[in-house]
C-alpha cells in the first residue's frame, strides 16, 4: 500500500514539473517551451511582431514561447544568436531587412543563405515622422528647411545600416539635404528621443511612432509607400507631396539550418495557421501594424532578389563600396 501511495505521488509530482515547465510530456515535438530570438530592442516593431506571433502560435502549438531580446551591433547579435542556435526545432527567430544590409558592412560573415527561412510575416514602410513642436507639418517643408540649415537637422535610426538609416539616407540623397544619422539599438529608443527632444526626427513604421502620435508628442508628415496606410488614412505619402521616395522593411520568421524536416513542417504548420488566425489578425491590427504572409520558396526567391536591390542602394548611398 505504502508503495502505491509513493508511485501515486511520483507520477503527480512528473505531472505538476511538466505543467511548470511547460511540457507536453508525451514525448512530440514539441515537449518543452520554445525559445523565439528577437534581434532588436523590446518595444519596437519587430518586438510586437514577435510576440503578437508567439501567443497566437502557442495556442496551435500547445507549449509556450518565449521571447528572448538579443540586442546589440545592429542586429548582428540576435541574428548570430538564431544562426548558432540548436537545430532540433526549440529556437526560432524574428529575421529582418538588416539580415541583407549588415554582411556587406562586415558586421558580420554569413548571409541569409545561412539559415532556414519558414515566413515572410510583416512589412511597413518607413514614415517621417519629427516633434510636435517642430517648424514644418509637410515633407516640402521639412526639405525646405533643411536645406536652409545644412546638417542641422538629426535624424534618429535603429542602428548604421539599418533599414531606417537606408531610408532616411535614400530620402536625402534624393532630395539633396544634408542632415546627422543618430544611430539606436532599435526603433523604440529612437523614438522616445524624439518625443523627448534629443532628435528632430525619425525614419521608423507609422506602428512604431504611434503610442508617441497619440500621446500629442510627434507628427507624422509622410509616409514612403505607394500608397496611404489604412490604419492611417490621414498620413500622405511621400509621392503625393512630390518626392518619388519608397522604402519599407520586413519581418520573417527562421529556423537555424538542419532541423528535422518533420519539425521543421510542424512549425511551418502551426505557425502558418497562427499568422492566419482572428486571433492574430486582430493583434496586429491593435498594433498598427500589417501581416504580410509569404511561404518557405517565395520567401527565399524574394530575400535573395531583396539583398540585391539593398546592395545596390546601399552603394548609391555611398554606404558600402562595390
Amino acid at each position: 500500500m505504502k508503495r502505491t501511495v509513493l508511485l501515486a505521488l511520483a507520477g503527480l509530482l512528473v505531472m505538476s514539473l511538466a505543467a511548470f515547465t511547460g511540457c507536453r510530456g508525451d514525448g512530440e515535438f514539441p515537449s518543452r517551451n520554445i525559445t523565439m530570438i528577437s534581434p532588436w530592442a523590446a518595444g519596437g516593431g519587430t518586438d510586437a511582431v514577435a510576440r503578437a506571433l508567439a501567443s497566437a502560435a502557442e495556442r496551435e502549438l500547445g507549449v509556450n514561447i518565449i521571447v528572448e531580446n538579443r540586442t546589440g551591433g545592429g542586429g548582428a547579435v540576435g541574428h548570430a544568436a538564431i544562426r548558432n542556435a540548436r537545430p532540433d526545432g526549440y529556437t526560432v527567430g524574428i529575421f529582418t531587412f538588416e539580415i541583407n544590409s549588415i554582411p556587406q558592412q562586415g558586421l558580420i560573415d554569413f548571409t541569409w543563405e545561412d539559415y532556414d527561412p519558414l515566413m515572410l510575416v510583416n512589412a511597413e514602410a518607413a514614415a517621417l515622422t519629427v516633434h510636435i513642436n517642430a517648424p514644418f507639418n509637410t515633407v516640402q517643408e521639412f526639405v525646405d528647411f533643411a536645406r536652409q540649415n545644412p546638417g542641422a537637422i538629426t535624424i534618429g535610426n535603429s542602428a548604421p545600416g539599418s533599414v531606417w538609416h537606408i531610408a532616411a539616407g535614400l530620402f536625402a540623397d534624393q532630395t539633396g539635404i544634408q542632415v546627422n544619422h543618430v544611430p539606436f539599438e532599435g526603433a523604440a529608443p529612437a523614438v522616445i528621443a524624439l518625443a523627448g527632444g534629443h532628435i528632430q526626427a525619425v525614419a521608423v513604421s507609422l506602428g512604431e511612432v504611434r503610442s508617441q502620435l497619440d500621446a500629442g508628442n510627434v507628427k507624422v508628415l509622410g509616409v514612403m509607400d505607394t500608397q496611404r496606410s489604412e490604419m492611417f488614412p490621414d498620413v500622405p505619402t511621400f509621392i503625393e507631396q512630390g518626392f518619388d521616395v519608397v522604402m519599407e522593411t520586413w519581418r520573417g520568421l527562421a529556423l537555424p539550418r538542419g532541423v528535422d524536416p518533420e519539425i521543421r513542417e510542424t512549425l511551418e504548420r502551426a505557425f502558418t495557421t497562427a499568422m492566419h488566425s482572428q486571433f492574430f489578425q486582430d493583434q496586429m491590427r491593435n498594433l498598427n501594424l500589417v501581416p504580410t504572409f509569404m511561404a518557405a520558396e517565395p520567401f527565399r526567391e524574394f530575400l535573395g532578389e531583396n539583398k540585391d536591390a539593398i546592395t545596390r542602394t546601399m552603394v548609391s548611398l555611398g554606404m558600402i563600396m562595390e
